[in-house]
């Protein structure tokens, strides 16, 4: 845990899942005297954190960073002001890319290796309904939404049980889609995402993280160019 940085100024926001992960993950639910826990982003998360904020990438658009490794999600609103962090359920196979026609396929026929979460900047819009509710399309042509632990979720699979974990470890178990606390999803993401949408970056887990984001390069060579006048 000695890689992550402290976040200032993102509050866990789990009013249904109290107690998980301070810095990413934790095992005890703090005493009422203590301060509220908080997911610190991974230096990966933080550089796309960074960039998106110094570049405006999100375009006046609420946004989201997406850590699978670590399986936490990072909000923000159109002016790239954190609204918290929670944990998160993502794809059970690794990996970065779409499988080809996944999206066209009922959920009963995709393989193993194709229940992936992929990578990449998404324009996530609500869009048609999946078992009577709307939910946030992150990538629509492969079937990736964003959305809460799903209700006729089977019990063996324990979602709720994987999001409380003090790990990551098991936190994959969807079949591609990325699921939220119920309480975020409907306090804090759903009404930033709802009129007009936003962006969700997924960072890469098997991809190089500037092949995912190449313009995560430029700012590298910005930031070094910047250094170098200031010595």
């Amino acid at each position: 845990m000695s890689m992550l940085r402290a976040a200032v100024g993102f509050a866990l926001i789990l009013p249904t899942v109290a107690g998980a992960r301070p810095a990413l993950h934790a095992k005890a639910r703090p005493a009422p005297s203590e301060p509220a826990p908080v997911i610190a982003p991974s230096p990966a998360a933080q550089r796309v954190i960074d960039w998106v904020s110094a570049s405006k990438d999100n375009r006046s658009l609420p946004w989201a960073v997406v850590d699978k490794t670590n399986a936490a999600l990072f909000l923000f609103d159109a002016t790239s002001k954190p609204l918290g962090a929670v944990p998160v359920l993502v794809g059970i196979a690794k990996g970065d890319v779409a499988t080809p026609g996944v999206g066209s396929k009922k959920l009963a026929d995709l393989g193993p290796a194709e229940k992936t979460t992929p990578a990449g900047r998404f324009l996530a819009k609500f869009g048609m309904p999946v078992a009577g509710q709307r939910v946030l399309w992150v990538d629509y042509a492969t079937s990736v939404a964003l959305h809460p632990i799903p209700s006729d979720a089977g019990p063996r699979e324990h979602r709720r049980e994987r999001m409380l974990s003090p790990t990551p470890d098991d936190n994959r178990i969807t079949f591609g889609c990325i699921n939220v606390p119920k309480a975020f999803y409907g306090k804090a993401l759903s009404p930033v995402f709802r009129k007009k949408g936003g962006y969700v970056y997924v960072l890469p887990e098997t991809k190089p993280l500037e092949d995912v984001f190449p313009r995560l390069r430029i700012q590298a060579t910005a930031n070094e160019d910047a250094e170098s006048v200031a010595r």
